[in-house]
């Protein structure tokens, strides 16, 4: 196995997904996957965009980047306002009209799912692809996860939630800090959390991925300057302050 970056909610944090991609570069990963939403809440969604398309060998369709391409569904206010936002940034002439109509392109192309070599790539569940959510809690619904578990062969790696963490079939919930940020891939099948690029929402405003590698997954924090992208959302007036506030808060 290839030693392959698991990446996903990067929300338009440009400074966010910089800081991360450079230090993938120097954890001397091979490959980068994007598990989705790409654009949504955050300032820089075609520059986001772009670097996906540049760095990341497979990427994955997240709810928000459905919303840019068509009528959002189930978004709150404040969701909404952002993704109509994103969409009107990426209708904008940024570069040539070939790079823009690319762009469309390739965020239309994006497939819900990959399964390769018995691993499932999501960016919500095995169950519903783009839109159910799998959060910590959900260890005490045992039925839920059971039947989770039963759609994919050995691993699942997915995001949504932008809390990362390791399920096991017990069922368990592991933090990244129950695990020392590590965990050991044997028979047993786990479903995997790989947390958020952009917009962390587990008390930790670092930047969060996961490397997966043959034996084991390995969480990465990465620092960013958040302070300057909060200061873009709070210049954009379609963008609530509280996108903003939530960044330095980590939830």
């Amino acid at each position: 196995m290839v030693k392959r970056a698991l990446i996903s909610d990067i929300h338009a944090n440009l400074e966010s997904l910089e800081a991360v991609l450079e230090d993938i570069r120097q954890q001397g990963v091979e490959e980068i996957y994007c598990l989705g939403d790409i654009v949504g809440y955050g300032p820089n969604p075609v520059e986001c965009v772009d670097l996906v398309r540049r760095h990341c060998r497979k990427t994955i369709m997240g709810n928000h980047d459905q919303g840019a391409l068509f009528d959002p569904e189930g978004f709150n206010a404040v969701a909404e306002q952002a993704i109509f936002w994103t969409r009107d940034q990426l209708e904008r002439p940024v570069g040539s009209s070939q790079q823009m109509a690319e762009r469309w392109d390739f965020l239309g192309e994006l497939p819900l799912r990959i399964e390769e070599d018995g691993v499932l790539y999501v960016h919500g569940s095995p169950r519903n692809p783009l839109n159910e959510y799998v959060f910590p809690d959900d260890i005490y619904n045992p039925k839920k996860l059971e039947r989770l578990f039963s759609l994919f062969p050995r691993l699942c790696f997915h995001g949504h939630t932008h809390v990362p963490g390791v399920f096991t079939p017990r069922p368990e919930f592991f933090s990244p800090e129950d695990v020392e940020y590590e965990f050991p891939l044997g028979q047993e099948k786990l479903m995997v959390n790989v947390g958020s690029v952009g917009q962390p929402r587990d008390g930790d405003a670092r930047a969060c991925y996961v490397i997966l590698e043959e034996d084991r997954i390995r969480f990465r924090r990465v620092e960013y300057p958040v302070e300057k992208t909060i200061e873009k959302i709070y210049a954009i007036p379609e963008l609530d302050n509280s996108l903003g506030d939530r960044l330095r808060l980590g939830h």
